[in-house]
């Protein structure tokens, strides 16, 4: 199947160079270019492209405000195209909140077009593959599990493309007395922090980047920072975060697959999450962590933007079992509180 691609950016050198890297790709069409919001939504109505590459920041109207356009008039895969800064940053995760599939970096200092957009053609097509629901509103926090007792498992969450969906949802309900929690989501270096504060004030728990040497306390979740190291969790009597610098695993450096097993060493009850996601980084992890005598739950395929890496754990047997993201919180802690007890007896 070939994926048929609409480029919406202002630059005419960021279009050209867009379209040079998904060129390459034989299984992508790029049908045409548009420079600001308005050409786009007339070009989107001739050609009725597969996928949409958009740029955060153009003319007469913002990316963003046409995304919740396109979100509530014509729900389709977008892959937000952002600057690497912190405003970069922000916009790009509230396109994320929006609906928008994934995101690239645009080329920042020091580094080419060839390395920025490395994994811009496979983004695309997964995108093409994505599940994309209408814009149903900000999230919220909730109170629903306001009751839940804190309980002495750590929860090991990964996730990645439609990820930001799934953890907002997740997090809003976890109540501030949940368990200590770690997650690795797959995000440029330049977006965890961000997208740590905006957890933070979607959850009753405290959320923040991870930092090498930070205790896991119950109330917490720690989020990898992206780019530089994988997130690992080390310790017995007192779990704590170590940020180890070293190459990619399965293409990522924070690797989901680096944080589920440094989590079924830890020799203490625990419970493993694999949320949406292309390829299939974690799915080893995960089966280490059942292995190792650990819950684990995995995304149901109908609840992911992209049954990717979910799939692949199911597939090898690492998933114990499946729930919708709707029922994911209830699920996690449920799963805690019965767990703790039964694995310290």
């Amino acid at each position: 199947m070939t994926v048929r691609v609409l480029i919406v950016d202002d630059s005419a050198t960021m279009r050209s160079l867009i379209a040079a890297t998904l060129r390459q790709d034989p299984e992508i069409e790029v049908l045409g270019f548009a420079n600001d919001p308005l050409e786009a939504r007339e070009a989107i109505k001739r050609l009725n492209p597969d996928v949409i590459t958009l740029d955060v920041e153009m003319p007469h109207m913002s990316g963003l405000d046409f995304l919740e356009k396109i979100m509530r008039l014509r729900p389709m895969p977008v892959v937000m195209v952002s600057t690497l800064t912190q405003a970069g940053a922000d916009a790009t995760l509230s396109a994320m909140e929006l609906g928008a599939v994934d995101c690239v970096g645009k080329p920042g200092a020091g580094a080419t077009a060839a390395e920025a957009f490395a994994d811009l053609a496979e983004k695309v097509k997964a995108a093409a593959r994505a599940r994309v629901r209408p814009f149903a509103g900000p999230v919220v926090r909730t109170e629903e599990n306001r009751t839940y007792r804190a309980q002495d498992v750590v929860v090991a969450i990964g996730s990645s493309t439609g990820g930001v969906e799934a953890l907002m949802t997740i997090l809003s309900a976890f109540p501030a007395t949940c368990p200590p929690t770690v997650v690795t989501q797959h995000m440029p270096a330049t977006f965890t922090r961000s997208f740590a504060e905006r957890l933070d004030r979607v959850s009753g728990a405290k959320v923040a980047e991870a930092w090498d040497g930070a205790r896991l306390l119950p109330g917490h979740v720690y989020l990898a920072p992206g780019g530089a190291a994988h997130l690992e969790v080390t310790g017995t009597t007192h779990p704590t975060c170590r940020l180890r610098v070293d190459e990619p695993v399965n293409g990522h450096r924070p690797s989901v697959d680096v944080l589920f097993e440094s989590v079924a060493r830890l020799k203490r009850p625990a419970l493993g999450v694999i949320l949406t996601g292309m390829g299939r980084d974690g799915a080893q992890g995960l089966l280490t962590l059942r292995q190792s005598g650990a819950h684990t739950l995995g995304q149901d395929e109908a609840s992911c933007v992209v049954y990717g890496m979910p799939r692949a754990a199911h597939e090898i047997g690492a998933v114990e079992k499946q729930s919708p993201l709707a029922r994911m919180s209830a699920a996690i802690l449920g799963l805690c509180a019965a767990t703790e007890p039964q694995r310290s007896a």
